[in-house]
């Protein structure tokens, strides 16, 4: 069964953001681990991250689109008070300092389909790369684990979860209708659902 948010938080007028382990517990039987029901290869430097997830139901938008899914690196960049801030935090939700959270609109996620569930969570898992060095290779740490980085996909990921899935994710309908077309923008300028897509183009 997949995932499913809190019953009472849609209605809640409180800021609710709450920690949900069993996103990630299904995401890597599903996607991640090795023997998953639909392994990934996408997803395999993720077997040895830590992710933490979250329903929120405080909505999100960016330049006239709902964003229903984010992923984040743990602990960003900022001041000694921030950082320490923010990892306080993280650490009551998830007893550690996670690589990468994900977050998702419980709203949204209580009424998608199994597919265009599954295709979200991929779409987040997909923003949690590993970095590259100067020439294109993958980076570790000195204890021999990925070292971590955002990754930006816009055009790879509407590939690789429509190869997935079909047209679920929010544009690709438009994007194969466009493609029959003389292009007017550049595949850059396609936008998802998605705060971290939508982050990086503002940036």
């Amino acid at each position: 069964m997949r995932p499913m948010p809190p019953a009472d938080m849609i209605e809640d007028v409180a800021i609710r953001f709450e920690p949900a382990d069993e996103i990630i517990s299904w995401a890597r039987a599903s996607f991640i681990e090795e023997d998953a029901d639909l392994m990934n290869e996408d997803h395999a430097h993720l077997r040895s991250a830590t992710i933490g997830a979250l329903w929120t139901n405080v909505p999100n938008g960016r330049h006239g689109r709902r964003i229903i899914g984010q992923a984040e690196m743990g602990l960003p960049p900022g001041s000694k008070w921030s950082r320490a801030r923010v990892e306080f935090q993280l650490q009551q939700w998830f007893g550690c300092v996670p690589d990468f959270v994900l977050t998702f609109d419980a709203e949204y996620c209580s009424v998608c389909s199994d597919v265009a569930f599954a295709a979200l969570v991929e779409h987040e898992l997909l923003h949690c790369g590993q970095a590259r060095d100067p020439y294109g290779a993958p980076r570790f740490r000195k204890d021999g684990r990925p070292s971590f980085a955002l990754r930006a996909h816009d055009f790879e990921g509407f590939v690789s979860i429509a190869a997935r899935y079909g047209i679920v994710e929010s544009g690709v309908q438009e994007l194969v209708e466009a493609l029959k077309k003389k292009p007017l923008f550049t595949a850059e300028e396609v936008g998802f659902c998605c705060g971290t897509c939508e982050a990086r183009k503002a940036a």
